[in-house]
């Protein structure tokens, strides 16, 4: 069976977190810059449906998509490298698989026949892999297989790749990323977890084709031979990964290992150009001789755990590089902000980010490190919550609503600054059920936005439930608090300013999502160049 779309599967052994996700995004980027149309999805073990109602301690940031998919933080690396949107179709994971399959049988679409794991589960993620390549528009699909082989949960997505390798024999291929551990009491690379590893995908059917080996130290020419002849690949389809200084460098260190051109070889298809990666050498020589340097505090209630705010980290890297400058990002937990020790706490920053979040904890520091930003003119940008808690804040402080809240956590408070949308009253089920992807925004001319896109109309991606509430409008703006961003449907307010301050900004939606390598987000780059300015003066 003949298919024009060609596969890629990626899967990892040993250990999980090897970084199969940055694997696959720097072998689309390479593939990419062939010119070549490529897409990855990303297929995730878990039964819940989506990361959506997950705690970000459990699986790190929701990322959403531009169709309100929520989706694994991976397609936000997928998005950064490739600058391509992503959609539903990119995240599949077993709690929807299920979900399809249990709809259907009680539709009757089976017709009376016992639902099993094979076919059944595996013929419905076979469809979801063929999704994307079915739409016509990529050459080449890129699938990562969350978890690592010999996970229980994992063994129908390998069954599912196994049936398709048969199905589409000179069309598909397999990479399998494992680690190559160094033991220091030995002094010695040890190449037997990856022979396991190998083993183990051998006897659920599977034979990778190349082999990508994370690694602390260089993998040898005895050492690649060894590997070679104990997992039957031929001697350039071991590649070895090093660590690298940053995620950036890894499709530069993959061309040099030549993947690109191995599974081009593979998979029949003809090496083309050679891959033109300028622009990219250039971002990460801005990245890495930065002229000068800023300190921005993020004040959010998941610190600990940095992949809580993936996208915000990354959006900092470009935008830094953008200005030819270095953001150190300073983590501040927000439930440990209190008047009392603010100014230790947001002292010497050039710039304060209030971070995205849901619920009551952490929400009163949060409105300290605003205020400390308004009233100590200091950047200020507020994302989604965050820039709830600057209209509360000013609310509070400015127009003296002592009782200003939202209604999310004070429901009968008597100032409802921020309250759940119209629509969303009704909803009882949490998953999915938020306002999700992409909405228009109409930017008011000459405000801080609308300079920093250089275009009065946008188009962003949002995740809440709650709003500005417009009852109050007339009181902000008359107090200096101007909406300089709204919905041109709705009215509702997506974005806030007071022109009085250096850059003082508040956007309900998120702007993270959509940053690039190729095109840093416009909102951080401002940002991060009013942080500059103000260092500067000081």
């Amino acid at each position: 069976m003949s298919n024009s779309t060609k596969y890629v599967f990626v899967t990892g052994g040993v250990t999980s977190s090897l970084g199969k996700g940055i694997i696959s995004a720097s072998l689309a980027k390479l593939l990419q810059a062939r010119g070549y149309s490529v897409t990855i999805q990303k297929l995730d073990p878990y039964i819940n449906v989506d990361p959506g109602t997950l705690n970000p301690y459990e699986h790190g940031e929701c990322f959403v998509t531009d169709d309100g998919a929520e989706t694994d933080l991976d397609l936000g690396h997928y998005e950064r490298f490739l600058n391509v949107p992503t959609s539903q179709g990119n995240n599949v994971t077993t709690g929807r698989i299920y979900q399809s399959v249990i709809e259907k049988e009680r539709k009757g679409e089976f017709l009376g026949k016992t639902v099993q794991v094979i076919p059944h589960i595996t013929d419905e993620i076979k469809e979801r892999i063929q999704i994307l390549g079915k739409e016509g528009k990529y050459d080449i699909v890129i699938t990562e297989i969350g978890g690592t082989v010999g996970d229980i949960e994992s063994l129908p997505y390998v069954e599912a790749v196994r049936q398709l390798l048969w199905e589409f024999e000179n069309d598909c291929i397999v990479i399998h990323l494992t680690l190559v551990p160094y033991l220091a009491a030995a002094g010695e690379l040890k190449t037997k977890p990856t022979q396991h590893s190998v083993k183990q995908l051998l006897e659920l059917g599977v034979q990778p084709d190349i082999l990508c080996c994370r690694t602390e130290h260089e993998l040898d020419l005895t050492l690649r031979k060894k590997i070679a002849k104990f997992c039957n690949v031929s001697m350039n389809a071991v590649i070895e990964s090093r660590d690298a200084e940053t995620i950036y460098d890894v499709p530069l260190l993959m061309q040099a290992e030549e993947l690109d051109k191995v599974v081009l070889e593979k998979l029949g298809l003809s090496s083309k150009s050679t891959p033109d990666l300028s622009n990219w050498k250039n971002f990460i020589d801005r990245l890495k001789n930065p002229k000068a340097e800023v300190n921005i505090g993020l004040v959010g209630k998941y610190v600990e755990l940095k992949d809580a705010y993936k996208s915000i980290s990354e959006a900092f890297i470009h935008a830094g590089a953008a200005n030819h400058a270095r953001v150190n990002v300073k983590w501040i937990h927000s439930e440990k902000l209190t008047k009392a020790n603010i100014e230790d706490e947001l002292g010497g920053l050039d710039g304060i980010l209030v971070a995205p979040g849901f619920g009551s904890r952490g929400i009163s520091g949060k409105i300290e490190a605003v205020r400390f930003a308004r009233e100590n003119k200091v950047p200020f940008f507020g994302i989604c919550l965050g820039m709830q808690c600057a209209v509360i804040e000013y609310a509070r402080h400015v127009l003296g609503y002592e009782d200003a809240h939202t209604t999310e956590i004070a429901e009968d408070c008597k100032y409802p600054v921020i309250s759940m949308m119209e629509e969303q009253k009704n909803i009882s089920n949490m998953g999915g059920t938020m306002r999700l992807g992409a909405y228009k925004c109409q930017l008011k001319p000459g405000s801080k936005v609308s300079n920093a896109y250089n275009t009065d109309k946008i188009s962003e991606r949002h995740r809440h439930r709650y709003e500005f509430n417009n009852d109050y409008l007339k009181d902000f703006e008359a107090a200096g608090m101007i909406p300089t961003g709204k919905n041109p449907e709705t009215g509702l307010v997506e974005v806030v300013e007071i022109p009085e301050h250096p850059w003082f900004v508040g956007a309900q939606f998120h702007p993270e999502y959509k940053s690039t390598v190729a095109n840093p987000h416009p909102l951080f780059v401002a940002f991060v160049q009013a942080a500059i300015e103000n260092k500067k003066k000081k």
